[in-house]
């Protein structure tokens, strides 16, 4: 077997449709466009959503809800989350820069402490915010707890 002899698997090469060659290719004339109107027109964009006129999903369907603009969103860091970090690390405080160092967070992101999972260990806290039993659970074992 020699490389000339190599071939595509049947049915892996297709040929591209050339259209707009002349009326002997059979793709020449409207050039797969078929007549008239604004589909065969060069330049026809239709807008999102569009359906012929007919009043499109976007309008049948009623509005609802709304963005609070005032939302403050957390990410959530669980106390078994703290405890791993405890013991890999062996760290006593826990703040911002080692939650962003252990790829936890990213600077912009405020983070709230929440209380799944158990901490063991005695660590000092800061969080942008932190849940009742959460705050609980680091001053029963010891620890402290400091908001930013």
């Amino acid at each position: 077997m020699n490389l000339s002899e190599l071939k595509p698997a049947a049915g892996a090469v297709k040929t591209r449709k050339r259209i707009g060659r002349g009326p002997g290719s059979g793709l020449g004339g409207t050039s797969t466009r078929g007549h008239k109107g604004a589909k065969s027109r060069s330049g026809y964009k239709h807008k999102i959503g569009f359906e012929g006129g007919q009043m499109p999903l976007q309008r049948r369907i009623p509005k609802f809800g709304f963005k609070n603009i005032n939302r403050v969103a957390y990410k959530a860091i669980n106390l078994s989350t703290l405890q791993l970090l405890a013991e890999e690390k062996n760290l006593t405080k826990i703040g911002l820069e080692e939650l962003i160092n252990a790829g936890f967070i990213s600077h912009s992101k405020l983070y709230k402490i929440l209380a799944k999972g158990e901490l063991k260990a005695t660590i000092d806290v800061e969080a942008h915010a932190f849940s009742k039993t959460a705050e609980a659970a680091i001053t029963a074992a010891g620890g402290t707890t400091k908001k930013l």
